[in-house]
């Protein structure tokens, strides 16, 4: 069982949804995400959104002329996705083993984007394997976008992954850090509580 499942019991999708929905309601942004990935890859893209939760990401992917697939484990969460973007491809799938064509999809994906707190929620032991397997993913040259908390205040767990440790599992893979901001609008990182790694096959 990963940290988010031990969380929220796994059957957190309705609510996680209309939490967003709210904040957008209030005019806060809420596609920071979506519009980083777009700057690094043009429409037409294929991208996978690993840890896709309620789809949020990918579904604003696809609106600006993206291509893509979503994996998640919380069937949960990909229901709503499912019922948000039906013409999308969602597959329910442990990131730690994740095989796109096993899935029934092509693999070589142009991106692939991990946002939400994907890696500090993983099962603790297998950030190694999940960066492997979505090194896989891409095709040569692909990217590997991923953004989350390192400290209590950015996080709803304790913090148990450093971004030493983290580029560490990433160069094991094959991956080589190109890009490191503090924010999903690319302001520059500095140090501090939140980093959005970018890392290239």
């Amino acid at each position: 069982m990963n940290r988010w499942e031990q969380l929220t019991g796994g059957g957190s999708g309705e609510r996680y949804a209309a939490r967003f929905a709210e904040l957008a309601e209030r005019g806060e942004d809420v596609h920071g995400e979506a519009r980083l990935c777009a700057t690094l890859v043009p429409p037409g893209s294929r991208v996978l959104d690993a840890g896709c939760g309620t789809g949020r990401v990918l579904v604003q992917l696809a609106e600006l002329g993206y291509d893509g697939a979503g994996v998640d484990q919380d069937a949960s969460m990909l229901a709503v996705a499912r019922r948000a973007a039906p013409q999308l491809t969602w597959v329910q799938a442990d990131l730690s083993d994740f095989d796109p064509a096993a899935a029934g999809i092509a693999p070589g994906f142009d991106l692939v984007v991990a946002a939400g707190n994907v890696f500090p929620l993983l099962a603790p032991g297998t950030e190694a394997a999940v960066a492997a397997a979505l090194s896989r993913a891409l095709r040569p040259g692909g990217l590997l976008v991923a953004g989350f908390g390192l400290d209590r205040e950015h996080l709803p767990v304790p913090p148990g992954l450093t971004l030493a440790d983290y580029d560490a599992h990433c160069a094991e893979a094959g991956l080589t850090l190109t890009d490191r901001f503090a924010t999903w609008d690319a302001d520059p990182y500095e140090g501090g509580g939140y980093a959005v790694s970018v890392h290239r096959r």
